[in-house]
């Protein structure tokens, strides 16, 4: 749970919280996905969440619920952590890559969470976080971030580029130096994996920017170039955060673009087949 003025930056509370309630504290509940490509013998994760390293009192900063976690759901799907070839984690704030690196059994020294895997993160937001602003620092964990360079492990996204046959990958600034957004191509669809660029369907109007982001203006015009060709293409976005919509395509409104239908991906599955 987070603080709705927060997450929705100069928006008046009287406008977001029609979007997404908050309760007596100004809390706003919130989702924390990851998302698993397989793709041959390719087996791609998306984010990691947030963990469970650090202690109580960092924990309860964030009223975390719900019993779902990282590696259970992997195992619901019939995979384990061993099996993840590739980790893209799309930036580097501790809700993001947390899962990204664990405790040894004794809880002396820290390892790979996805021993078998590289690690992708952008360039820019590697240097940004190992030298982080004071904007930043708290969302900046050593512990979770230093581990995954020491391991050898660590591979830099530079440029957009395509990363995978499957997959491409762009940098925004706007939330963080050197975000990653990656594009992922299904048969005729490409589904979006927007991470904290939108980090839910309550985002898309324009002016709806997060408290968080460390350049709202630049959010401001990379969502906006961004939205035009989401439109156009018709992508499906995947939201990281969004309690309530897991994915949406997009329409034109007299008050600009906004989400059309949502769903999640198990109801995309079910109608493509």
């Amino acid at each position: 749970m987070l603080d709705g003025g927060a997450m929705f930056g100069v928006a008046p509370k009287i406008l977001w919280q029609a979007l997404y309630p908050a309760d007596e504290n100004n809390l706003c509940n919130w989702a924390m996905r990851s998302l698993l490509v397989v793709d041959g013998n390719k087996r791609i994760l998306l984010d990691t969440g947030i963990g469970n390293k650090q202690d109580e009192k960092f924990f309860k900063n964030y009223y975390l619920n719900g019993n779902d976690t990282l590696e259970k759901s992997l195992v619901s799907h019939g995979f384990s952590t061993d099996d993840i070839t590739d980790v893209i984690l799309s930036h580097l704030h501790f809700d993001h890559c947390g899962g990204a690196v664990k405790y040894n059994y004794d809880k002396t020294q820290p390892e790979l969470t996805f021993k078998n895997a590289t690690y992708w993160v952008g360039k820019k937001q590697w240097e940004w976080a190992v030298k982080p602003n004071r904007r930043e620092r708290a969302s900046f964990l050593k512990e979770n971030i230093l581990p995954i360079q020491d391991s050898g492990h660590l591979k830099f996204i530079e440029e957009n580029t395509e990363l995978f046959p499957n997959i491409f990958v762009r940098l925004y600034d706007g939330h963080t130096d050197g975000q990653v957004v990656s594009f992922i191509k299904y048969k005729n669809e490409t589904v979006v994996y927007v991470a904290d660029f939108i980090p839910s369907s309550a985002h898309i109007p324009l002016s709806y920017i997060t408290g968080y982001d460390t350049r709202p203006l630049q959010t401001l015009l990379e969502k906006k170039t961004f939205l035009e060709e989401a439109l156009k293409n018709e992508f499906i976005l995947f939201f990281l955060h969004d309690l309530y919509a897991e994915c949406c395509t997009l329409k034109n409104t007299e008050k600009g673009v906004r989400a059309d239908e949502i769903f999640t991906l198990n109801d995309y599955f079910q109608e493509s087949f």
